[in-house]
């Protein structure tokens, strides 16, 4: 009768809360106390809820009770669920205001807007370092204690995960499932990062700024490469001679000199080349073009 008459005679102590039923309160006060009576038999995880154990022995157990009618999919909670509905209905609603994103999760868009305003409110409590994604966080704290728990398993291969987060994302690989899609083109990807480093080049954005020259970049990776042109590192090393390179590329065009691998054919003659700019220059030659 109290779901009718409003009435709710149970008052938190502590703040303005009211609930109509004692076993409500005493679940509320825990938010207080920090009380988690509810412990994962399997780690150490515990809960101020029996409900929030059940859904977390899920990752444990591999129940996915929640399956998508549309595609092979399942999920352990409900709220994940409601989210992936979203990519196949296209549905978008959470927009960047700085770029052309958009997202079917909000705190996909929470992400993206760090990558704008350069915030990083995870900060490690052992370093000067800080992040972007909790994740990335509690992934790093391991650095400092040590600890590696490879708790998520892949069912198909022998691949294993400390975060349920990378499990999921790993699994993409199994299924061809790639549920981030440019609403500019029709490409698509396995995770939402690859999306958003993909958009720039419709936004043309670039945020990765060199700090001794004006270049800039919109992969963090094209930066590190550029950076070697600065400071002169060369770490992609010939196992033959004792060249060495700063790309990876330049190392795997010099190795086709000691195996003798030309994939350059000339399509006027018979003559092969180990790089493709000696075969433009060659081209040349046909067409009596002189080099300058």
């Amino acid at each position: 009768m109290r779901t009718h008459s409003g009435e709710k005679p149970f008052k938190c102590s502590l703040c303005s809360s009211r609930f109509t039923r004692s076993g409500h309160l005493k679940v509320h006060f825990r938010t207080h106390t920090g009380e988690k009576p509810y412990k994962c038999p399997v780690c150490p995880s515990s809960f101020s809820k029996n409900g929030n154990l059940k859904r977390h022995m899920r990752i444990h157990s591999g129940d996915n009770p929640y399956k998508c009618t549309v595609c092979h999919s399942a999920f352990s909670q409900f709220g994940d669920f409601k989210k992936h509905l979203n990519i196949h209905s296209g549905e978008k609603p959470f927009k960047c205001t700085v770029c052309l994103s958009s997202f079917t999760q909000y705190g996909s868009l929470k992400e993206q807007m760090r990558t704008h305003s350069g915030e990083k409110p995870f900060k490690c409590t052992a370093c000067p370092s800080s992040f972007t994604r909790s994740e990335n966080l509690k992934v790093h704290m391991r650095t400092h204690s040590g600890e590696k728990l490879f708790n998520f398993k892949c069912p198909v291969c022998p691949s294993a995960f400390s975060h349920s987060g990378d499990l999921k994302k790993h699994l993409r690989i199994h299924s061809g499932e790639k549920p981030f899609k440019c609403a500019v083109c029709s490409s698509s990807f396995t995770q939402s990062g690859s999306l958003n480093v993909h958009m720039r080049t419709h936004s043309g954005e670039k945020p990765f700024q060199c700090s001794v020259c004006s270049s800039s970049f919109s992969q963090s990776g094209n930066l590190k490469v550029h950076m070697r042109t600065h400071s002169g590192e060369k770490s992609f090393k010939c196992t033959v001679c004792s060249s060495a390179f700063s790309q990876l590329k330049a190392l795997k065009q010099h190795l086709r000199i000691h195996i003798g691998e030309k994939p350059f054919k000339c399509s006027l003659c018979p003559s092969i080349f180990s790089l493709s700019e000696n075969l433009k220059a060659h081209i040349r030659t046909h067409g009596g073009e002189k080099n300058t």
